[in-house]
């Protein structure tokens, strides 16, 4: 047996045939129905021409289908790709381009758009539609209906063998650009992105068995699946024998969100940032007194720092929960966290402690000395680079005296003890006057005041600096701070050239599904305003 994605999981479900493995609404499947459904949807796609090392794109909100759809390609040594649904048929058509993808498991919602970008992409053979509350479009398209291809073909495994080497794909937009493919191992991937929850960790592919008859983890990813985060976790929990509650509504509801931890006495949530974070924090007090959250003993989150503000807000009204910032990205897995509970100082800075692995690299990519700013840097279980980009992957995986490294890009400093304090994605500083202001900090300074809901900090051009910084913040209902009461506030907690120069008051923040900040919205939006106030 090898760390191949699909034997790991069919060695678990083996180990614990009858537990509940997914939950979704009225959907309760355990390991077997679950390996089962996933056995039939990769017989289907084989059936179909789908083999070792085609992509299937998998265009879904969170449900059962997605991770089946992971499980399925993993059996064939295909490859999920995740696609963002909130994109546009420019980007759609790219990444379905770009990945070359042979099949398409979608959401009905989602064909419009599906069907308005086919006719470029010849590749496309086969279509797998998952009905929703939408209705049939009037188009050409003819997929097979999700529970259809699964009742026709067979529930039994019967699959070749498979390789350590097979191949995972995660595509990733970041902060700025197109996405691109960030390709990995599947042993590589399962050390450095899918393990987190199997402990200890194993040193044999045999032993995930035992860990499995030991999982007790209830596990919410309460962030959509097409990012990282969400099914990194899933995964995780799956392969450590645990259960992955999965919320029907594909709005983000606090109130509903919580009853479901307390209904499903989940233990382990999952959320991106204060875009989750605030909202469910803030609904506590107002939640009916029969939803009892004391079993859920941590929330960690993924993919976007927690706000300082935010942590202690949460280990107050929830003081038996861990607060957990993980750190990592797309390029490197998993790097490091920062743990706050009940009691504890809150750091106004990230501060994490990091796997051995990790380290900061200066300008000529040595390990930097303490207090000595520059590229956060893992070595080890990290990805083969990016998919059809050599480009990119030289850039961001550089070998260095014989070492490979993942470099994406995110600043930071080793501190005196050992910790690493992380200062921001260097492609969204700003340079003003040449000093570097990293958008994060002053965030999470403003977001510190009472009347700030959400903010985003961005640089805009400045004939003097270079660049001044600007923030766009949302209020609270009914607030209206104004730009000398913010600066004072931010000033006591950031140096003063880190200061907004402007403060422009906005309805909304415009975040991705996963959380993260859209800082080429935030930034067109700031010019245009300054613009016309000009």
């Amino acid at each position: 047996m090898e760390y191949n994605l699909a034997d790991l999981w069919e060695r678990v479900v083996d180990t614990v045939p009858d537990r509940e493995a997914i939950i979704c609404g009225d959907r309760r499947l355990t390991y077997t129905a679950t390996d089962e459904r996933a056995n039939r949807l990769a017989h289907f796609l084989e059936s179909k021409g789908v083999g070792a090392g085609d992509h299937v794109a998998l265009y879904l909100t969170n449900g059962t289908e997605y991770l089946e759809g992971m499980l399925a390609a993993f059996k064939l040594r295909a490859v999920p790709v995740n696609v963002n649904y909130r994109y546009v048929e420019e980007e759609l058509r790219y990444l379905l381009d770009d990945a070359d993808v042979k099949a398409v498991v979608y959401h009905r919602t989602y064909e419009p758009t599906l069907a308005a970008v086919l006719g470029d992409l010849p590749d496309v053979q086969t279509l797998v539609v998952v009905e929703d509350d939408c209705d049939p479009t009037d188009t050409a398209l003819d997929p097979i209906e999700y529970e259809a291809a699964l009742a026709s073909a067979s529930a039994e495994r019967g699959f070749a063998p498979r390789s350590a080497d097979d191949v995972y794909i995660l595509y990733t937009g970041g902060t700025t650009g197109m996405p691109k493919g960030v390709m990995w191992r599947a042993e590589d991937v399962f050390f450095g992105a899918l393990a987190t929850l199997v402990t200890p960790p194993i040193e044999t592919p045999e032993e995930i068995a035992e860990r499995a008859l030991e999982g007790r983890t209830r596990c919410l990813p309460a962030c959509p699946f097409m990012h990282g985060t969400a099914h990194w976790m899933a995964l995780s929990t799956l392969y450590s024998g645990g259960t992955v509650v999965i919320s029907p509504e594909r709005s983000f509801d606090p109130a509903h969100l919580w009853e479901l931890v307390a209904r499903e006495k989940v233990n382990f949530l999952v959320i991106v940032g204060d875009a989750f974070a605030r909202p469910l924090v803030e609904s506590i007090e107002h939640l009916a007194p029969s939803v009892d959250l004391s079993q859920c003993s941590v929330v960690l989150s993924g993919g976007a720092i927690l706000s300082p503000s935010v942590k202690a807000l949460f280990v107050e009204k929830l003081p038996s929960t861990l607060v957990i910032d993980g750190y990592g990205s797309s390029e490197s897995g998993g790097q490091g966290q920062s743990v706050t509970v009940a009691g504890s100082e809150v750091s106004s800075v990230p501060r994490f402690a990091v796997n051995a692995e990790t380290t900061v690299l200066d300008e000529n990519l040595q390990i930097a000395a303490p207090g000595v700013v520059g590229k956060l840097a893992r070595r080890g279980r990290i990805p083969i680079g990016y998919y059809k980009d050599p480009e990119k992957t030289a850039a961001t995986f550089p070998e260095v005296d014989g070492v490979r490294w993942s470099v994406p890009g995110d600043h930071a400093r080793i501190d005196d003890d050992g910790m690493i304090t992380l200062l921001g994605r260097g492609s969204v500083s700003i340079n003003t006057g040449g000093e570097k202001v990293y958008p994060e900090e002053v965030e999470a300074a403003l977001k510190g005041h009472p009347d700030v809901f959400d903010a985003v900090v961005v640089g805009v051009p400045d004939e003097r600096w270079g660049e001044r910084v600007v923030a766009l913040v949302e209020p609270r209902p009914g607030a209206e701070p104004g730009f000398e009461e913010l600066d004072r506030h931010v000033r006591i907690h950031v140096a003063g050239y880190k200061a907004p120069r402007q403060v422009l008051l906005v309805d909304h923040i415009v975040r991705s599904p996963s959380g993260k900040p859209d800082y080429r919205w935030g930034k067109a939006l700031a010019m245009e305003k300054l613009v016309t106030n000009a």
